[in-house]
């Protein structure tokens, strides 16, 4: 079946050079080879997983976002404790802003989003919550964390952070 494709481009790239004007031929060739190269060498992608492993951002036109804060600072705090942030952002373009996916950089930091498409000037929130069950050590270990939102903006990505210091009790 690839063969005939292949047989069936050159064919028509035959027809083409034969009944296009002097002047317009060549580019015609040119055009026709380089799909023809095109065809011949780009091999579909059938790995699934690769697919899978990043959201695709929302398909039509594109907007912009603007977030009051990227970065939260949660302080010190002794291990096993959660903290939650809400992250306000607006919608800054000229489109409904539709947010398609908000991922932790681990399991301990999960995001919550907004659904619905939030309106042109509207307003929205994102909540993060830090799970610090298993992050401390004796005298702190720093954490940070990232949240990167999926959205039909440019680019498709934009990133929250959330970081501290946790704490684990002195052993006796």
């Amino acid at each position: 079946m690839k063969n005939f494709r292949i047989l069936a481009l050159f064919a028509f790239v035959a027809a083409l050079s034969f009944t296009a004007c002097k002047n317009d031929s060549s580019a015609a060739q040119d055009a026709a080879r380089e799909s023809l190269a095109t065809t011949a060498t780009t091999a579909p992608t059938t790995n699934p997983t690769a697919t899978a492993a990043a959201p695709a951002a929302p398909v039509g036109p594109l907007t912009s976002l603007e977030f009051e804060e990227d970065t939260y600072d949660f302080g010190e705090i002794m291990e096993g404790e959660k903290v939650v942030h809400v992250y306000k952002f607006n919608n800054t373009g000229k489109e409904p802003l539709v947010i398609s996916n908000a991922k932790g950089s681990c399991g301990c930091t999960v995001p919550e989003w907004p659904r619905e498409p939030i309106p042109v000037g509207g307003s929205g929130e994102i909540r993060v919550q830090f799970d610090s069950k298993g992050k401390g050590k004796v005298g702190g270990a720093t954490q940070a964390k990232k949240v990167t939102i999926t959205a039909n903006t440019d680019p498709a990505n934009t990133f929250l952070n959330i970081k501290g210091k946790v704490n684990k009790p002195a052993e006796s």
